[in-house]
């Protein structure tokens, strides 16, 4: 296993040193956003886990190795690079096999970070049930990994272009606590609340903390969601952005798209129907993300 992963200089003296060290994903950076907005923001998002006392490391797979932590270099030509994989568990074997760049999805971010001895993982929103999933079967790898991966995901709740009610079904089937920081009321990306709530109401890093510990201590496998809402002066009014997400939804069905091209078809169109309001929430709810995430992997360390 150890000959597939390849660290950075940073992440390897952080592992040596055992500081806490925090995971990102790379589909933001090649799926999420363009170029550069989405090279600026991981930097920035790098140096924010940094400020909090963590070490950043995102994560892709790059020339047959699973790349944990990236250079300034690796992570320019990543941002520009055309055709990247999206990669889920499904696909980690066959790219590293064909030496392909892969860019790693929430669900293969969690295997790479566990096997990389990494609890804790910083990300936008997690995938989840799709809409009239009851037909079609769509539901993201994320919730499975979830459900089997030790690594705790801080995010600003579920996709709203998403089935929430759903996904929050299939979390609890699956035995997943989501976790509120600072709410009662699951976040739905763009927006600080839903209609749902919570399974638990967390204030603090160290109660985030104490309670994967105790989780984990016990044998009790796989993650948990952390769901922390978008600041409230980046949050966009929730019937503005409905109403977009359904006309965005609409367009995705007229055309047949399916299947793992859904959500970067939905982000794109909801940037053009927002005049690229929906892109400045991602990133101020990522930074927001990883300011939460570094604390918490901190006192995860302790």
């Amino acid at each position: 296993m150890e000959a597939y992963l390849s660290y950075s200089q940073e992440v390897m003296e952080a592992k040596e040193k055992g500081l806490p060290i925090v995971a990102l994903e790379s589909t933001i950076i090649s799926h999420g956003m363009p170029y550069p907005q989405n090279v600026q923001t991981a930097r920035e998002v790098e140096e924010i886990i940094r400020e909090n006392g963590a070490v950043p490391a995102t994560i892709a797979i790059i020339d047959g190795k699973i790349k944990i932590g990236l250079s300034d270099e690796e992570l320019e030509m990543f941002g520009n690079a055309q055709g990247v994989a999206k990669a889920s568990r499904r696909d980690l074997g066959y790219l590293l096999a064909t030496k392909k760049l892969g860019a790693t999805t929430v669900a293969a971010t969690m295997i790479c970070a566990e096997l990389a001895g990494i609890e804790l993982f910083v990300t936008g929103g997690i995938g989840g049930v799709h809409r009239g999933a009851e037909t079609t079967m769509d539901v993201s790898a994320d919730l499975e990994e979830l459900a089997m991966t030790n690594v705790a995901v801080v995010c600003a709740g579920a996709k709203s272009i998403l089935d929430i009610g759903l996904t929050l079904e299939y979390l609890e089937t699956k035995g997943v606590p989501v976790i509120g920081y600072g709410t009662d009321m699951l976040p739905a990306f763009y927006t600080r609340d839903s209609e749902f709530n919570v399974n638990f109401r967390v204030d603090s890093p160290e109660q985030v903390a104490n309670m994967m510990r105790a989780k984990w201590d016990l044998g009790l496998r796989g993650g948990a969601v952390i769901a922390n809402p978008i600041p409230q002066e980046d949050a966009m009014e929730t019937a503005f952005i409905n109403e977009i997400i359904e006309k965005a939804l609409a367009e995705a069905e007229e055309k047949g798209i399916a299947g793992k091209e859904v959500t970067p078809f939905m982000l794109g169109k909801v940037k053009e129907l927002t005049e690229g309001k929906s892109l400045d929430a991602n990133i101020a709810l990522v930074k927001n993300n990883a300011r939460i995430g570094a604390a918490i992997a901190v006192a995860l360390n302790k």
